[in-house]
């Protein structure tokens, strides 16, 4: 996986203890509204096939069994539709002791690889205007904002 100067990128492929520490830690900085996934939960976003749980970890404290060294997390969905694979990015969060120091830049970076290495065309994503650094690195990384309209159901 794609990595920065002291963070290694991997895909989760089991639930541990320390991730389910890690994500009630990170998913509140990315969201008020939702409460962060228990084991069951990241449980079937690993075990799916449409979706890629990525974690950054510190390279020197990686594999800590308390979730200490996750550093920040992101979704990538991979889902065939029938125009082609398509590849969304979700839920990007670094720690806030993490940031600004190339950690979302290498789990987008991971994640950008691993679209391609699926044979995704395209990537996809939003960010709401109010995160102005991660707009930022998304223009950096060579994604273009596109004129569209982004509807949403409550359900």
């Amino acid at each position: 996986m794609d990595d920065s100067p002291g963070c290694v990128v991997r895909e989760v492929t089991e639930v541990e203890p320390g991730l389910v520490v890690a994500m009630a830690r990170l998913v509140p900085q990315l969201s008020s509204s939702s409460p962060p996934p228990d084991a069951d939960a990241l449980a079937a976003i690993v075990g799916s096939d449409a979706s890629v749980l990525l974690v950054a970890e510190d390279a020197g404290t990686a594999g800590a069994a308390d979730g200490s060294a996750i550093l920040g997390s992101m979704t990538l969905a991979l889902f065939r539709i029938p125009t082609g694979l398509r590849a969304w990015i979700e839920d990007v969060v670094v720690d806030e002791a993490a940031r600004g120091r190339g950690v979302g830049e290498a789990l987008n970076r991971a994640a950008i690889e691993r679209a391609r290495s699926e044979g995704a065309t395209t990537v996809d994503l939003t960010s709401r205007p109010s995160r102005e650094a991660a707009n930022r690195l998304y223009r950096r990384l060579g994604f273009q904002e596109r004129t569209t309209n982004v509807y949403r159901l409550d359900l």
